[in-house]
């Protein structure tokens, strides 16, 4: 009976490494370089970098969500569209999709614009099946922390878990990328990972 119990133990063990083994985790990422508040012109955008850390950290594919139309290089000029989009509800195109299928884990980073995700990260969210998905969202901003996008990545990626977030400051992820690190791994470990 013992070395029954002793295979059936080692067997489940086996099950749950390989489980494991197969779980797969993706980063879903907006973000946008030209003008940004705090920081001026910049070539890499400041939840890009943010991505860039926990995609190496955990182990994670990438991905980039790109609308089909550039927003506006210059701040003031982006925001107006952002706010215009965000007022009368638009989802604009995005140049290619993802399957996500195959992914268990998904951390979701955006700048926060007018409180809420930009308008094309929804077109990704509502062309896609969350049902059981985990997903961590991520952000930048400059002052409004997470704003409404935990309870709104809830309410749009219908059948997921929405955990606990992280915010960092658009221009501490630009200007002090340790400071955005200690953040980035302090959330990551309260998380599980």
């Amino acid at each position: 009976m013992k070395k029954f119990i002793l295979c059936l133990l080692a067997v489940l063990l086996i099950a749950s490494f390989a489980a494991a083994a197969q779980a797969k985790s993706l980063v879903l990422v907006f973000s946008r370089a030209d003008e940004n508040y705090q920081v001026g012109y910049i070539t890499k955008g400041n939840t890009m970098i943010l991505a860039e850390m926990i995609a190496e950290k955990t182990g994670s594919d990438l991905f980039e969500i790109k609308p089909a139309k550039k927003y506006p290089a210059d701040y003031d000029t982006c925001i107006d569209v952002a706010k215009k989009e965000l007022n009368q509800n638009v989802r604009p195109a995005i140049l290619e999709d993802k399957d996500i299928s195959e992914y268990d884990t998904i951390f979701m980073g955006y700048p926060i614009w007018w409180g809420d995700l930009p308008m094309c990260f929804y077109t990704f969210i509502e062309a896609h099946d969350w049902n059981g998905k985990k997903i961590y969202p991520f952000c930048t901003h400059e002052g409004s922390g997470l704003g409404r996008t935990e309870r709104n990545i809830g309410n749009a990626a219908k059948g997921s878990e929405v955990l606990k977030g992280l915010a960092v400051r658009g221009a501490t992820a630009q200007n002090n990328r340790g400071q955005a690190e200690n953040s980035v791994d302090s959330w990551l470990k309260s998380s599980g990972f």
